[in-house]
């Protein structure tokens, strides 16, 4: 009998937010996996627990399994499983990495075990885990998506604001391709991870007049919120959320 594939929305930060269902899961799957961006990994690595295969800083510098290590603690004994996502655009060296990942994660399947791979926020939203789950989806295997609270929201609660009401439009926005075009858009922008944009982001805001408001690190220790774009650093980290109105 062939395991399920959990891809497990851990929320934004505050491990308060993760919800009881994901916790739940997390307690009860058989390998925990996870995403590893840099620190050399080119190939996933599967990891008994007690094994020490891979060095300790992947799972200290990796969000989600901090988020995850702070509502289930449980997690720590778990068999992991981390699996390279690395920030690159070199698209038939993504397909070959993700394809690897895919097929360690289906061998466990095979073995009748159940694989959670956390990730941040919400799977369905620009997340890592759909680079494995769409692969063991299109091979059969039973794939199951847990939502979480998407950072968006969580950003957006933290300020005290809404993001849309009554006709008004919503649009979120991948701030790392490029936002000139998007923020002509109607309605609140959100951007998404526009930390190494900001110094375009600000100026593009700047000269179209919009409002806006920017979370750092939403639900994390070192979490900053800013007013304006003059309240608003130029070298803003990965994680931050900038949401945009019309109007000053």
């Amino acid at each position: 009998m062939s395991g399920i594939f959990y891809g497990i929305g851990v929320g934004p930060g505050d491990p308060e937010l993760l919800t009881i269902k994901a916790a739940r899961l997390i307690r009860e799957c058989d390998v925990l996996a996870v995403a590893v961006s840099g620190f050399g990994l080119c190939a996933p690595v599967f990891e008994e627990a007690g094994e020490k295969k891979v060095p300790g800083q992947y799972l200290d510098h990796c969000v989600a399994y901090q988020i995850v290590l702070g509502a289930v603690p449980e997690a720590a004994e778990k068999d992991k499983l981390y699996l390279p996502m690395p920030m690159v655009k070199d698209k038939e060296r993504l397909k070959q990495i993700h394809d690897a990942c895919a097929d360690c994660t289906q061998e466990q399947l095979r073995r009748g075990r159940s694989v959670a791979f956390i990730t941040l926020g919400d799977p369905t939203v620009y997340s890592t885990c759909l680079y494995v789950h769409k692969r063991l989806k299109r091979r059969g295997a039973d794939t199951r998506l847990i939502p979480g609270i998407p950072s968006f929201c969580a950003a957006a609660a933290r300020m005290d604001t809404g993001l849309a009401e009554n006709k008004e439009e919503l649009h979120i926005i991948p701030a790392s391709y490029g936002v000139e075009e998007s923020l002509g858009l109607p309605g609140t922008k959100v951007l998404m991870k526009a930390g190494r944009k900001m110094p375009e982001v600000k100026q593009a805001v700047r000269d179209r007049g919009l409002a806006v408001q920017m979370v750092e690190n939403c639900g994390m220790d070192n979490e900053h919120i800013y007013w304006g774009t003059e309240e608003i650093p130029e070298d803003a980290g990965y994680y931050s959320l900038v949401i945009v109105k019309e109007g000053k």
